[in-house]
């Protein structure tokens, strides 16, 4: 068994609403072995994974998949299910799972996670586990649990970012994760805010380096006046001790720069334990501060936009004796609290044995193998910090409002939005001025966890402080709009990227020709998938969204969003069937329908009312809906009106909005340059569709109006896309349709166009179907008077001439002779032959497979032309 392909679908996809991992996996020799004639692989699983016994599977009751396994189901379905029972087994709680056939003995396998690390590496243990298991061999699955465990939690977020995560998303925010640190962008283009951990986009890189350096942070709390504690920088073990002894014992001893309280030594009485205590900090920094040390109880302050947040008192790392075990043994027994992780993973961190623990139990006498008291609490560090295994007590409520305010000056004074101050007192609720207390340090990034996860008291929004104040009001609109389809898309995609352009906003647009921000492209080739779309929403400088969403991207890749404000459909006709498990109109419409099943309750899915396949796309969706028509009496169309919704047709040549007893009209179908005044069809549904988005996001009606008037189909604002191309008396029409309904379309506006001739250049992908090439050969037949065949340069697993010989098929099959047929196999060589051999009058169309060396190709030619007498030319 092999996995071909393995990836996680982190946004809306065809499966599921919630992520997925999509495996492609080749079962080889054991396709079509049912379970039940496996020797002995129903036990063997069952004794490896006995949980799989209580998988529902199709049945409604535990016991589900065991039925299935003792009747005889198939390997694919039992890889879903081992997953699952593995991701269980990691903690994650997901039942969601499929298994089907894509081809030959290869198989999607999709099962829902929470965890994408940890599920990526269950779905390939899932695969070995059952290989080795059909084979009669076995796998040290605890160990591999374990391994995935280990790997999960150095990957995925902390329970810091996961909270501030999880409060963007509750309040509709989107979240992208960038790379496998804490780096998360809350929301989108120009209204986007960044968080690595808990250092914001509007945390100043002077406040964080004031707070990295321990010494500056005092002088800066010095100047405000806020009590800190006496102390100096030293550079050498004697100059320690010397300023030990200076400012008088007990001292504190720590690196300059450090962070996390390591190399921290607290209370040290004597030359020897600073000399000691210093060799430990030189290891972090080679400049370290001696102070005086305050007596009292360690408190973490946090301070959020200025404001006072949460307090927490911080509890070294200790154990609690019970006059039996050795200290070692109740650490172990401590760190097999499934709360404790190895860093920052978890709520709290795991004790870890190094020597500041052992120095200060040396301190009172003991070693690891002293065994204390019943109820004896034996501390193992001196400071708090949850990073070095301390726990935490909620102390909120109980700070003055003396207390408060320090904080929140010391945070203004180093400049920090997101600050960790940290007091030490005898008591909170006394202000330090009094109580002889001081802040010991300001921190940027401050761990949050002891605020989300206090071991006693109560648990403080820490995490929605933080979001509070990177959106203090709503989040500004962004608007977003997705368009699939089968045809229609680029061309309606950049209409409506003109319509918000012309309302002003710096538009960021994805299609079949590249990305486009702000109207300059930024990346060329066909950018219809997911990472091209996350690329437009991540650009900080983009005010809205214009996605085209092709099939084969949302097959493999899903969505690059979530929800979107606008999402269209332009029709669904049979193309690509046959590919991806894709093999009906049905299934068709069931992948594209995901486009509008992901637009917000309140957004508009904006359909095509004359698609009867569009038309269904209306029982999947949860939102309001606007029906395009070129018919102003389609019943469908007059049917959703009656009932109060929106619809976009055209009456009389003019196109008309109508809501309820309102028919307003927008403009004429003369006035859009990109309609041929009405002649092409297509263009004109395509226009609704725009102008339907436009209305959609409350874009006013002359913009959209203005929008359109100015679109044409030329090179600059929608090439490749029904361009048409005049010279002395040829006319060329350069479009990139390639299934057997855009020919149609295209060979309806060229008619309209009244030619002496018309002339086809055609192609077909080779990843169609055959019956579906001979199709497209028939339509070229019956639409043209000569053609040229060409082929792509991109054969998609076909031979050279495959595709040819079945486009001639179809085009003999629908009448022409063969002497008006030519087989040009060279995209380049077939356009030169056909405009160098044009009789006056004629209109050539060209369906090209790139676009820049198709125009490239018909300069030359026409410059050829140009020099070339009439009478040389074969016709």
């Amino acid at each position: 068994m092999d996995i071909v392909d393995i990836r996680a679908l982190e946004g809306p996809n065809i499966y599921s609403p919630k992520p997925v991992i999509r495996m492609l996996v080749d079962v080889g020799e054991f396709e079509d072995i049912p379970t039940r004639d496996i020797q002995g692989f129903n036990r063997r699983l069952l004794e490896k994974l006995p949980g799989l016994a209580a998988h529902h599977c199709c049945f409604e009751e535990p016991g589900g998949f065991l039925i299935r396994l003792e009747e005889g189901t198939y390997i694919p379905h039992v890889i879903e299910h081992v997953a699952l029972e593995l991701l269980n087994l990691l903690g994650q709680d997901v039942k969601f799972g499929r298994a089907r056939r894509l081809e030959k003995t290869t198989y999607s396998i999709v099962f829902g996670y929470t965890g994408k690390f940890a599920a990526l590496e269950a779905g390939r243990l899932a695969v070995r586990l059952v290989d080795a298991l059909v084979r009669g061999c076995d796998i040290n699955l605890e160990g591999e649990l374990e391994r995935i465990a280990r790997y999960s939690a150095e990957m995925e977020l902390g329970p810091s970012t996961a909270a501030i995560e999880r409060e963007a998303r509750s309040r509709g925010i989107p979240v992208t994760r960038v790379g496998d640190g804490s780096l998360l962008i809350l929301g989108y283009g120009a209204h986007q805010k960044r968080v690595e951990a808990t250092i914001t986009g509007e945390t100043s890189c002077v406040a964080v380096d004031i707070a990295c350096n321990k010494t500056l942070t005092k002088k800066m709390l010095t100047l405000a006046g806020i009590p800190v504690p006496e102390g100096t920088v030293v550079c050498t073990e004697e100059e320690a001790i010397r300023a030990a002894k200076e400012l008088g014992f007990p001292v504190v001893v720590k690196p300059v720069d450090g962070n996390q309280g390591m190399g921290v030594s607290l209370n040290l009485k004597s030359d020897a334990e600073v000399a000691e205590a210093f060799r430990l900090a030189a290891g972090y920094s080679p400049r370290i501060i001696v102070e005086r040390y305050i007596r009292g109880r360690h408190y973490r302050v946090l301070v959020v936009g200025g404001r006072f947040v949460c307090a927490a008192e911080r509890i070294p790392a200790h154990v609690v004796g019970d006059g039996i075990r050795s200290i070692r043994d109740l650490i172990e027994e401590v760190n097999r609290d499934p709360m404790r992780g190895e860093k920052h993973e978890k709520p709290l961190t795991k004790i870890k044995v190094d020597p500041v623990v052992l120095r200060v139990l040396a301190r009172r006498g003991y070693t690891l193998d002293t065994v204390p008291g019943k109820g004896e609490v034996v501390f193992l560090r001196e400071n708090g910090n949850l990073s070095t295994g301390g726990t935490a007590v909620d102390v909120t409520d109980l700070v003055c409002p003396e207390n408060r305010l320090t904080a929140e000056r010391a945070a203004a004074m180093v400049g920090l939005d997101v600050a960790g101050i940290d007091i030490t007192t005898e008591d909170i609720s006394i202000p330090i001025g009094e109580s002889g207390g001081a802040v010991i340090e300001v921190n940027a990034a401050p761990g949050i966890r002891m605020h989300l996860y206090p071991s006693m008291g109560k648990p403080r929004p820490a995490a929605k402080a933080i979001v509070d104040m990177l959106f203090p009001q709503e989040p500004r609109r962004f608007p977003l709009v997705a368009v699939t389809g089968t045809n229609g898309k680029t061309t309606t995609v950049r209409m409506v990227a003109r319509i918000l352009s012309a309302h002003g906003l710096k538009v960021g647009m994805t299609c079949t020709d590249g990305v486009y921000v702000g109207g300059m492209c930024i990346k060329k080739g066909d950018c219809s998938g997911p990472e091209s779309g996350k690329m437009v929403l991540l650009d900080p400088s983009v005010e809205a969204a214009v996605l085209e969403v092709a099939r084969g991207g949302l097959i493999r890749g899903g969505l690059a969003y979530e929800t979107a404000d606008v999402g269209i459909i332009t029709n669904i006709t049979g193309d690509h069937l046959g590919q991806d498990g894709v093999n009906t109109l049905e299934d068709l419409m069931f992948v594209k329908s995901l486009v509008a099943e992901q637009v917000k309750p309140e957004g508009y899915a904006v359909l095509n009312a004359d698609d009867i396949t569009s038309v269904e796309v209306k029982k999947r969706v949860r939102s309001r809906v606007i029906f395009f028509s070129l018919q102003e009496d389609n019943l469908v169309l007059r049917k959703h009106m009656a009932e109060g919704g929106r619809g976009v047709y055209v009456k009389e040549g003019v196109i008309i909005f109508h809501e309820g007893e309102e028919a307003v009209p927008l403009m004429k179908v003369a006035d859009i340059p990109a309609a041929m005044n009405g002649r092409a069809r297509h263009n004109v549904q395509n226009a609704l569709a725009a102008a339907a988005a436009g209305w959609a996001l409350d874009v006013p009606g002359e913009t959209i109006c203005r929008a359109l008037s100015d679109f044409r189909c030329d090179e600059s604002t929608n090439p490749g896309r029904m361009n048409i191309i005049s010279d002395g008396g040829v006319r060329i029409i350069l479009d990139y349709g390639h299934n057997p309904a855009a020919l149609e379309a295209v060979i309806g506006t060229a008619r309209a166009m009244n030619p002496a001739r018309m002339v086809g250049v055609i192609a077909s992908p080779g990843d169609r179907r055959d019956d579906a090439i001979v199709k497209l050969g028939q339509v070229a037949g019956k639409g043209f008077q000569r053609i040229i065949i060409k082929e792509d340069e991109d054969l998609r697993g076909r031979k050279p001439g495959e595709v040819a010989a079945l486009l001639l098929e179809g085009a003999l099959s629908a009448g022409l002779k063969k002497d008006q047929i030519d087989v040009i196999l060279k995209e380049e060589e077939a356009i030169a032959f056909a405009l160098e051999n044009a009789q006056e009058g004629d209109l050539i169309v060209i369906f090209y497979e790139h676009y820049d060396s198709a125009m490239k190709a018909i300069r030359e030619a026409l410059r050829r032309r140009r020099k070339t007498p009439a009478a040389a030319r074969i016709v």
